[in-house]
């Protein structure tokens, strides 16, 4: 694990420390994928993370004067499925990034730590290859721009240098001559990596397609265009028969590999499905049907943020200072050691609440769920510097004047615990969800709660359980 964790006040500070340490250090977003990246061994020789995420005003999304939209480094995915001017204009980036993981993923993943890692599974790049992308690279020799097209050279690996920081993500927005969507193939509905998906931006000339882009991923090294599909469909009307010859076409663009998730002639005939199913969308102008009115973010601040701004901090491990100084549960921690932990393991190993759980240690169970400076996160994904500074609710910090959460008390009245390992997860979850949204839905429980899983209730119990919540709530307010 990393030896030294910086906490940096601006991206020139972060920029500089690049410069001297090169290919030993790393940026820190969100860091769920670089969590799993260094347990694993897939990122080696990383000393030193950079934390960028206490730097004001990086988390912002905007529309300038010529009508190109911008992406701050760490915009979430969550803040651009829930962006009004996204899902406005920028609608396939909404929905892919709507599809990433699940909520506790996307409050915390950047949209541009996904375009780092470089997986030709990640949503959001071909999201952005369709609408034209282009980031802006720094380094303390100045800034570059670097169009999607030729920022990938290969799985997981980018023309990016060690010495630069990705500050800006920039695409046109949609005119109201053109539409698009994205359209994902998983395993399941949520937390799922993509066996194929598909991104399309079309430019009409009333019926006439003008211009068509056709991105996919998974079925190649890198996301790749549909050229031939592309080429065929200009200047064609979105019928029935072109539909189906543009999605055989599309086809025969994937060189995709057999892998666990399925097999090469799998893939191929999904890009036929996808495409076939996104285009005859696009063509009843149903691209958004299914989409929700109301994203949840199982965040208390919307697509604000809440993260407090700290001086900077450097955490070297061995040395007894500066400490992790933290507020949990309203109370102040203050941890000698532990920086090359996850925030789980402190707080079950420095901190000793272990109503925390650790199931998969990899994001993809949620029993780890905490409240982050007013967002549900998965701890297991969270660095434990992050700490530093920072606003921590547990389980343990649920009930207040020695009453029980109305979300507790629900799942006691409705039977929602058997095992009880997961039980934690699933009421942090649902509890930050009734701190944003009164009175959720049914599909909202569902959204919510699609990050935790569950091997024993069947997850009815549950819902009834966060229904009842949601409804003595109501009632007290």
């Amino acid at each position: 694990m990393w030896t030294d964790y910086i906490t940096v006040n601006s991206l020139d500070d972060a920029v500089r420390i690049l410069s001297q340490q090169g290919e030993r250090a790393r940026i820190v977003a969100g860091a769920t994928d670089l969590i799993l990246e260094l347990e694993y061994g897939i990122r080696q020789g990383i000393e030193t993370l950079v934390d960028i995420t206490r730097v004001h005003g990086l988390d912002q999304i905007t529309l300038d004067e010529e009508g190109i939209i911008h992406l701050g480094p760490m915009v979430t995915h969550g803040q651009c499925a829930a962006s009004k001017l996204i899902i406005e204009q920028a609608f396939p980036l909404a929905r892919a990034a709507w599809e990433v993981g699940a909520p506790q993923i996307r409050t915390r993943g950047t949209v541009a730590g996904n375009v780092i890692t470089a997986s030709p599974a990640n949503d959001t790049i071909p999201a952005l290859m369709a609408l034209g992308a282009q980031v802006t690279l720094r380094s303390v020799m100045g800034e570059r721009r670097v169009s999607l097209e030729e920022f990938y050279t290969g799985v997981r690996k980018t023309v990016m240098h060690p010495d630069e920081v990705l500050v800006d993500i920039a695409f046109q927005a949609l005119r109201p001559q053109q539409q698009g969507t994205f359209y994902k193939l998983g395993l399941r509905k949520a937390q799922a990596i993509s066996v194929v998906n598909t991104a399309v931006v079309l430019t009409m000339d009333h019926s006439q397609i003008t211009r068509a882009v056709i991105t996919l991923g998974s079925v190649a090294q890198t996301i790749i265009h549909a050229v031939e599909a592309e080429n065929y469909l200009t200047g064609k009307i979105l019928d029935q028969d072109t539909i189906q010859t543009a999605a055989q076409l599309a086809k025969q663009a994937a060189q995709p590999i057999d892998d666990i998730r399925g097999s090469k002639d799998y893939r191929q005939e999904m890009v036929r499905v996808c495409v076939n199913r996104t285009l005859r969308a696009l063509s009843h102008n149903e691209e958004r049907q299914g989409y929700p009115t109301r994203p949840v973010m199982l965040r208390v601040n919307g697509n604000g943020s809440s993260t407090p701004v700290i001086d900077a901090v450097h955490h070297r491990h061995g040395d007894a200072e500066p400490a992790i100084v933290t507020n949990i549960n309203g109370k102040e921690y203050r941890f000698i050691g532990g920086m090359q932990k996850t925030l789980l393991r402190l707080l079950r190993e420095d901190a000793g609440l272990v109503g925390t759980k650790e199931g998969c240690a990899e994001g993809e169970c949620g029993a780890c769920t905490v409240w982050l400076d007013g967002s549900a996160v998965m701890s297991c994904l969270v660095p434990a510097p992050r700490a530093h500074g920072a606003h921590i609710t547990t389980i343990e910090g649920l009930a207040e004047n020695g009453q029980l959460d109305a979300v507790q008390q629900g799942f006691i009245d409705q039977g929602a615990v058997q095992c009880g390992y997961c039980t934690p997860g699933f009421i942090m979850s649902a509890a930050m969800l009734l701190k944003e949204i009164g009175d959720p839905s049914p599909d909202e429980i569902r959204q919510a709660i699609s990050g935790n899983l569950c091997r024993c209730t069947g997850y009815y119990s549950i819902i009834a359980a966060i229904e009842q919540a949601a409804r003595a709530r109501q009632m007290t307010t």
